[in-house]
């Protein structure tokens, strides 16, 4: 029988979810089904006496089966049950039914298994209620909970909620409103951070190592994997598997044994290398043997096809069912250079790795990833972890970077992506990263030909520069290439950041201490010491004088020292007097020196090819410092919002139109109106005399053209302004409808006159990729002609508001261009705040366009908006948590 049978009506399938617990392993979330009885009667008869006592306020020896059927039997809608298995065991139950049917106030109740507690099973699934709840207009939970129940009620407790209690016949009465909070949020996010910092450190701090497939021949993959985690030292016990091993056969000095369940006392990682028809076996083996992760190198996956993603798919389904994570497939490995661990698990021989350091290193590419690990060891930096994701079907740069935030030992983050499967959340965690450590990220597209075979990822309906923009938001440092990464990484490795962009140049040339100058001038740098040239025949203690006296000089925050030998070799005394003048100051240091041999790049003041090279990462390290030093405001939180109400218009839309529609005038006012945004009237008028009718009730009016046909069309007359008589309405009307005729276009529309100002527009777009987009500029021209819009990622905080409107390039228009009044900025911000909540709390939401928006001294009018929406795309960061899949 397939599941597909089993599954009943209305069946959400999109609740199911894989979720990390806080011990770092992998459990499946899902709504109950009428064929989890039988789980339901093992799970209760294995709970004790006192935990069914907690649950059902009564000793119910055995559940009946009427009692069962209720359960599992529910509309998924009043009555709603998650259900949440570990491999083939129910760990635990959340349910809530609504106190009416259709009402808003729920009652909930959970119940986890005595075998599973503390692993956070109650938090994960009342997280997963609430947001459920929330989508399906709940605002309120409630529950009775005996007061010696202590771990239910730090379940409700804990979760950040605004909880209420209340003491009445032996019974704590719970409430809390569901909406998502400051607090539900932080508690969110740092149990998520938590669980998968425990889930990396499992993978990269393995006690035991098993490699399936390892040949006695030693030119395969699997036997280059072994041979290289015993030659890099490995402190763990390590086990090679060959399916045809017998007794006593030894692989490089190792007993081997045929199959992973024939290590005694289990594993904790597999790297698995045989051909990818046998790999879903292998993944059952090491689930039976213990192990929490697997590294799949084995190629046959989706780079080969259909079938091969179809495979991959079953992978990853196994594997999380068992509770493990996955590497790969097509990985290259993985490495941790702690000399507690020396896991080199990966294909990169000894000769290639990089020395223990603090840079941290991620690559989606294997090949790549090696060549990463040549460069950084030919620098001299040195390396903590690295991971190569191949496929990246599970393990992506978004869970190293939680593993590195916590991690000591890596003080710096390089990341080279192909694609990017959520955005929303790299954002999220690139930005708490980067607020301590830099990270530097190499991206070259985003567009279906940047997507290597293997990949599967949401395409987006943005400009290529979106995904910079994106970046930037996030604070990280975005470079075009591995040789910029490197350079980069150098410099925040081994200098302290810059205060400032404050530099001085020194040098013993004129012409490179100018192409210096002229190289940090055009990176927005301030030359404001030198360039100072010594002659160059200048001794070393010359040089250092000029560089000591640059770093001392008060109007300085970096210096850029470039020196040309006068004779073929330069004198290593150059070198270390540089690094004896900069290790004097706490500012940042970077230098060329030509023709430089036999001197290591990566420690002490690190040295560049040509001044350009130097000054491009110096840049790098100013911004990103800038960024860092900055205050980052406060999300933004809106009173009164009644998100229900928006909820309902816009499910009433869909139902009408399944596949999406734009929204009635009315509909689309009353929306807005639901987050606090007042729509002017337009009235639609049919002749000139009605249009003078209507425009009797206002002192002034103006007549636009209405059709969707001639919103991108600026300048062409399809708006009369100013007009206060009836004469006047009258001859614009027939002007205006004389105009449309021709073209076959119809719709015009009176409308009050709104003071003078500038005419802006808000609209945010859900796209596939990034979520909600959300766009600001001047309309008409700015916007249409030139592109000059500024775009940002909810949530928004208020600083990321104030940024994006002074970002553009028509910012002065609302500042008082040409002695125009300023606009009222604190009512601009406002409007662009209400539309980020609106479009982050709805994906429904297609399109909104706010245009014109007029911006006056005294506020803003929002004069004509259309919303368009469509079927809910799935959000690649939800308010649960949930592991997605590249498949």
């Amino acid at each position: 029988m397939s599941e597909a049978d089993v599954l009943p009506p209305g069946y959400p399938r999109e609740w199911e979810a894989d979720v990390v617990l806080s011990d770092g392993r992998v459990a499946h979330v899902r709504p109950i089904r009428p064929d989890d009885t039988e789980a339901i009667h093992r799970f209760h008869a294995a709970q004790s006496e006192q935990s069914i006592y907690l649950r059902f306020f009564a000793p119910i020896k055995r559940l009946s089966d009427k009692d069962v059927h209720r359960f599992t039997h529910v509309d998924y809608s009043d009555r709603v049950a998650l259900v949440m298995y570990v491999r083939d065991d129910l760990v635990g139950i959340g349910r809530y039914d609504r106190i009416r049917e259709g009402g808003s106030v729920a009652e909930v109740a959970f119940n986890v298994s005595d075998h599973h507690q503390g692993r956070g099973i109650g938090s994960v699934l009342l997280e997963h209620l609430a947001d459920i709840g929330r989508e399906g207009g709940v605002t309120r939970f409630v529950a009775d909970v005996l007061p010696q129940n202590r771990k239910m009620i730090g379940v409700f407790r804990d979760a950040g909620f605004e909880v209420s209690h209340e003491f009445d016949d032996g019974v704590i009465a719970v409430a809390f409103d569901i909406e998502p909070t400051e607090e539900s949020r932080a508690v969110r996010m740092s149990r998520e951070h938590r669980s998968e910092v425990r889930s990396m450190s499992a993978v990269l701090h393995p006690e035991s190592v098993a490699v399936v497939g390892v040949s006695r021949r030693p030119a395969t993959i699997g036997r280059a994997f072994f041979d290289d985690i015993v030659a890099g030292g490995f402190t763990g016990r390590v086990y090679p598997v060959n399916n045809a091993a017998e007794p006593g056969t030894l692989i490089n000095g190792h007993p081997a044994v045929a199959s992973v369940r024939d290590i005694e006392g289990g594993i904790d990682l597999a790297v698995v290398a045989v051909v990818a028809e046998e790999v879903l076996g292998i993944v059952d083996e090491c689930a039976d043997a213990g192990a929490k992760a697997l590294v799949v190198a084995s190629e046959g996956f989706a780079e080969a096809g259909t079938e091969g993603r179809a495979l991959q798919r079953q992978l990853l389904v196994r594997a999380r069912h068992h509770g493990m994570r996955v590497l790969g497939p097509t990985s290259f490995g993985l490495i941790n250079n702690d000399p507690q661990i020396r896991l080199n698990a990966s294909i990169a021989s000894a000769d290639q790795l990089p020395p223990f350091g603090s840079l941290g290193l991620f690559s989606q590419s294997g090949g790549l990833g090696i060549a990463l690990l040549n460069s950084a060891r030919r620098r001299g930096l040195g390396l903590s972890t690295f991971a190569s994701a191949g496929n990246r079907v599970d393990i992506s740069g978004n869970d190293l970077m939680q593993y590195w935030t916590d991690d000591d030992s890596t003080t710096a983050v390089g990341l080279y992506l192909e694609t990017m499967g959520n955005p929303r959340k790299f954002t999220r965690i690139a930005r708490k990263l980067a607020m301590t450590k830099p990270v530097v990220v190499v991206k070259s597209g985003i567009g279906q030909h940047a997507i290597p075979q293997g990949h599967r990822v949401r395409l987006t309906h943005e400009r290529p520069e979106t995904f910079g923009q994106m970046l930037r938001q996030s604070g990280v440092i975005r470079v075009d290439n591995a040789h910029q990464l490197f350079d980069v990484a150098q410099l925040v490795l081994n200098q302290p950041l810059p205060r400032g962009e404050r530099v001085a140049v020194v040098s013993n040339n004129d012409a490179l201490g100018s192409l210096a100058a002229d190289a940090a001038s055009a990176r927005g740098l301030q030359v404001t010491h030198g360039p100072v040239t010594v002659p160059a025949e200048a001794l070393t203690e010359q040089f250092r004088e000029v560089a000591d006296a640059a770093l001392a000089d008060e109007a300085v925050d970096a210096l850029i020292a470039c020196f040309v030998p006068p004779i073929a070799d330069i004198d290593p005394e150059v070198v270390q007097a540089v690094s004896a003048a900069a290790e004097g100051h706490v500012k940042p240091c970077v230098a060329t020196f030509v023709g430089m041999r036999g001197v290591t790049p990566g420690a002490g003041v690190p040295s560049y090819p040509m001044p350009e090279d130097a000054v491009r990462a110096l840049a790098a390290a100013v911004r990103y410092a800038q960024w860092r030093r900055r205050d980052h405001g406060e999300r933004v939180r809106l009173e009164g919002v009644r998100r229900a109400a928006a909820g309902e218009i816009l499910d009433a839309a869909l139902a009408r139109s399944p596949r999406g529609t734009e929204l009635e005038p009315e509909e689309a006012t009353a929306l807005l109106a639901a987050y606090g945004i007042h729509v002017w009237p337009r009235v639609p008028v049919g002749s000139a005399d009605e249009a003078v009718e209507v425009a009797d009730r206002f002192d002034g009016v103006v007549l636009k053209a209405t059709s969707p046909l001639l919103q991108h069309q600026p300048g062409q007359g399809w708006v009369r302004f100013s007009l206060r008589s009836p004469e006047a309405v009258r001859e614009a009307y027939l002007d205006l409808a004389g105009q449309l005729e021709p073209i076959g276009v119809e719709g015009i529309a009176v409308q009050q006159m709104a003071p003078s100002g500038v005419s802006v527009e808000v609209n945010s777009a859900e796209d596939p990729l990034f979520g909600p987009v959300v766009g600001f500029g001047v309309a008409g021209l700015p916007i249409d002609l030139l592109g000059d819009e500024a775009l940002r990622f909810p949530p928004l905080t208020d600083v990321d508001i104030t940024e994006m409107v002074s970002s553009i390039k028509a910012a002065p228009m609302l500042d008082g261009y040409r002695g125009a009044m300023p606009v009222d900025h604190a009512a601009l911000h406002d409007l662009i705040a209400r539309v980020s909540v609106l479009a982050d709390d709805h994906p429904q939401l297609a399109h909104v366009r706010l245009n014109p928006v007029l911006a006056h001294q005294e506020g803003v009018e929002v004069l004509g908006a259309s919303v368009r929406v469509a079927p809910a795309p799935t959000r690649a960061d939800a308010e649960r948590r949930t592991l997605l899949a590249d498949v």
